[in-house]
């Protein structure tokens, strides 16, 4: 323990230290989950046979299988025709023409109506294919049909032929419109002969009227392909029962889900990295280049126990609906940093290590990460709950109560979401977790106790319950105080009084001002009767020359610094005892030595310091003067108190007393305007009595 705060002292470059140990934080937490996300692999072939069942550990989606259904649902897809309409008008153009050729050729023939020459006639004016529909017999007997019967015939064609191609007419359907539109003009008043050739007229203008829309086609399919559902392995599916056999789909999906030996464990490493220093992130912003060593190794320490604690409780044996997640004490790392660090930090603990909790107890919870969440969320309640819990005013029996209140929180928490799954448990299950939950709060209070003092021993940390012990009057150090120069405790602790107040107005730690100011003037027990407040008679510096009273005054400083060192109390508070005097000047000694000699130097008559190096060491710097000069007063007054609080700052400000810590000149005002409130009410008026005759008892 001595070499490391020995090394924490040597080493000054905080930036340094702090890379290292967040980079120890980072390598720690890497290690402690990765054997948990690291992905289990077996060692299977094909036509083994499962030695267990075997579950999915992720959701991955089986893109060969989403492949396959989409090409057969755009196979069942029918190709996607287009009725052309235009096709009806020209059919009936055509046969128009054809009757127009017809009627054109017997007007032109008048009366002569041979054969030959009407067929010759013709056949001039239709093309050869259509000249192919008919024989030579039909033709003449178009020829040949009186005018109002061709006409007839023309519009019971044209009529058949355009109601027939007005609707869809496929290869395969021609027969059969073919075949109706003959039908048709069985209705038509012309003869027998003649109906019979218009109908084989009307059969060869009716053709197809669809054609392939490939466009259409297409975008058919491709609309059957984006309705088909991805395929999905989910996770904890399960894809092989024990004792079964291993065929190439079910050693697909293993290797798709990656539980074959000689996948890819690196991918899993590589997010596990990612999240770790994206859990940690916050800490590099909360740990400022300000902070020092000790408390960045402190905290390093406390995170380090958390894991370990967790580790240890995940080796326990556990089994059913109970996972021993429950029993982790998630409380006791944000206590630990509440009481030496801070409520903001341990906040953030408490959310770390509910991540950390949820993901080192995965395994335990199932595959569905359902209760992975419910156990985060309970192990989130337990931390804020020992975060919160913490009194300002610390002390062990605070923190038992603190560790009661976490269980009762854990208790509440945790059957809260068992409700929320509606799960059924037995009374068996529900008496487990509620001892769990207790327990976890019990835990973490005896962990806080246990731990507290070893922290501060090694790291040097002053904690709230460190300065609540050291404010005991019954420590050796203050007892010696009270019985050997009584005045001077009266004095520290009215000190004490002012300068907790005005701490805490200025956001400073007034405990610790308080527990110093106990401290500050110890090393006046070596010679209480030298000083002012302990002097009952005469003043011994009055047969002493100013040298000699002065070299007395200022070894109180180095004699109660060498006395808390002997008796090994706190850095902080031996510091403020050294630096509570800052530089200042013993002016009383000061000009009576001026008044017996000229050549007296005024550096001689001073302090030697340090000047107060912190808000809390200047402000006792001043409460320690203000205190001693107001009591001095005869009748104080409030103008009074105000006059010797503001000369008292000014002088400070002027002898450049400060100028070495980071208080503010508004600061300065709170602290002058505190101070002046507190001595009011300890200097308030008071109700002057009568004095009280005393009269002689006669006796008879």
């Amino acid at each position: 323990m001595g070499r490391l705060r020995f090394f924490l002292e040597r080493t000054k470059d905080v930036r340094f230290v702090r890379f290292w140990l967040f980079l120890f934080l980072v390598v720690l937490l890497f290690a402690v989950l990765y054997w948990q996300v690291k992905p289990r692999q077996y060692e299977l072939r094909l036509f083994d046979v499962a030695k267990e069942t075997i579950r999915s550990p992720v959701t991955v989606e089986d893109k060969e299988a989403t492949a396959r259904l989409k090409e057969e649902a755009a196979a069942k897809v029918a190709d996607v025709y287009t009725l052309k309409k235009e096709y009806a008008e020209n059919r009936v153009d055509l046969l128009s023409s054809l009757f127009a050729a017809i009627e054109s050729v017997q007007h032109e023939a008048g009366s002569d109506r041979s054969p030959g020459d009407l067929a010759a006639k013709l056949e001039e004016r239709l093309p050869p294919e259509w000249l192919a529909h008919l024989s030579a017999e039909e033709w003449q007997r178009l020829l040949n049909a009186a005018p109002d019967e061709l006409e007839t015939a023309k519009e019971a064609a044209l009529t058949v032929v355009h109601a027939a191609m007005s609707e869809r007419i496929s290869q395969a359907e021609l027969d059969e419109a073919r075949a109706k539109a003959a039908k048709e003009l069985e209705y038509a008043a012309l003869s027998p002969t003649l109906r019979e050739t218009v109908a084989k007229l009307c059969r060869r203008a009716i053709i197809p009227n669809v054609v392939y829309d490939r466009t259409a086609t297409e975008e058919k399919r491709r609309q059957a392909m984006d309705e088909v559902k991805p395929v999905k392995i989910l996770q904890g599916q399960v894809i092989v029962e024990e004792g079964q056999f291993i065929t190439s789909d079910i050693y697909h999906r293993l290797e798709l889900v990656g539980l074959l030996s000689g996948g890819r464990p690196l991918w899993p490493a590589a997010g596990l990295f990612l999240f770790v220093l994206l859990l940690l992130s916050p800490l590099v912003y909360y740990f400022r280049p300000e902070t020092t060593n000790e408390k960045l190794s402190l905290y390093t320490a406390i995170f380090t126990f958390m894991m370990a604690v967790m580790v240890l409780i995940r080796l326990l044996p556990s089994g059913g609906a109970v996972s021993v997640g429950y029993l982790v004490p998630a409380a006791f790392g944000p206590m630990l940093v509440r009481v030496l660090l801070g409520e903001r930090l341990a906040i953030m603990t408490a959310v770390i290590g509910a991540v950390c909790g949820s993901l080192l107890f995965n395994e335990e919870i199932g595959a569905t990460g359902v209760v992975s969440v419910s156990l985060a969320v309970y192990l989130l309640a337990g931390g804020l709950a020992g975060t919160f819990c913490l009194p300002k005013e610390l002390a062990k029996t605070k923190i038992w109560r603190a560790g009661v209140l976490v269980a009762t929180v854990n208790i509440v928490s945790l059957l809260s979401l068992l409700l929320l799954k509606n799960g059924r448990y037995s009374l068996m299950e529900l008496t487990l977790f509620v001892i769990m939950a207790a327990a976890s709060g019990i835990f973490s209070a005896i962990l806080t106790i246990g731990l507290l003092p070893v922290l501060e021993t090694t790291f040097g940390i002053l904690s709230p319950l460190r300065l609540i012990e050291l404010s005991n009057p019954n420590h050796p150090l203050l007892r010696k105080l009270l019985t050997e120069a009584p005045g001077t405790y009266h004095h520290s602790v009215m000190v004490a009084n002012l300068a907790e107040a005005a701490c805490e107005a200025i956001g400073a730690d007034g405990l610790l001002a308080r527990v110093a100011c106990y401290y500050h003037d110890i090393g006046k027990t070596k010679r209480p009767r030298y000083f002012i407040e302990n002097q009952m008679g005469g003043n011994p510096h009055d047969h002493l020359s100013p040298q000699l009273s002065k070299n007395i005054i200022i070894a109180h400083v180095a004699d109660g610094v060498a006395l808390l060192r002997k008796h090994r109390l706190p850095k902080e508070i031996v510091d403020i005892a050294e630096q509570h005097h800052g530089t200042t000047l013993l002016k009383y000694f000061y000009h009576k030595a001026r008044e017996q000699t000229e050549f007296v130097s005024e550096a001689e008559f001073r302090y030697p310091g340090p000047k107060p190096q912190t808000k809390e060491a200047a402000v006792i710097n001043i409460a320690d003067s203000v205190e001693a000069a107001v009591r001095s007063l005869a009748n104080p007054s409030q103008e009074k108190i105000e006059k010797i609080v503001r000369a008292i700052i000014a002088d400070r400000l002027q002898d450049n007393q400060l100028n070495e810590c980071d208080i503010t000149l508004k600061e300065l005002e709170v602290v002058a305007r505190s101070l002046c409130e507190t001595l009011n009410g300890v200097f308030h008026s008071r109700i002057e009595y009568p004095e009280v005759r005393k009269e002689k008892v006669k006796h008879a």
